[in-house]
């Protein structure tokens, strides 16, 4: 359901060490494609979801809870502006995309087009033609 593009998975290998990004789960439910994304400590008011050109992008902010004064002694988390960005496939309805945020997490909700849904086909009965008969 999502399209990468195939560059940007090879730079995943290559990004300095250090670097914020945003793991994530997508699941597909029956009409829906459901993108959750783990943002603990981040206020809703830091986090932004946007679509373009079929590319879903989402931003947030993590800020350090640290004082200039400081000393540090084991720094383990991120913080500064992490980011993921995918392509959505065109059976993806892109404008009907909902995004909520509760207890650290951010859910997104992409809807499947229906004409991208599986639908059974009724078989009718016909009567047989014959070889070299016109129809």
């Amino acid at each position: 359901m999502f399209r990468t593009d195939p560059f940007a998975e090879f730079d995943r290998f290559f990004r300095p060490v250090g670097r914020p990004t945003l793991p994530l789960d997508a699941v597909r439910r029956e009409h829906e494609v459901e993108v959750c994304i783990d943002l603990p400590g981040v206020a809703r008011d830091d986090i932004e979801v946007s679509v373009d050109d079929r590319y879903l992008t989402v931003r947030a902010e993590r800020v350090a809870d640290t004082r200039d004064d400081d000393t540090v002694l084991i720094g383990e988390r991120r913080f500064g502006v992490l980011h993921r960005r995918l392509r959505l496939a065109e059976e993806l309805d892109a404008d009907g995309l909902s995004a909520d945020y509760a207890d650290g997490v951010l859910r997104i909700v992409i809807p499947i087009r229906e004409s991208a849904t599986p639908r059974r086909v009724e078989i009718g009965v016909g009567t047989p033609q014959l070889e070299g008969a016109e129809a």
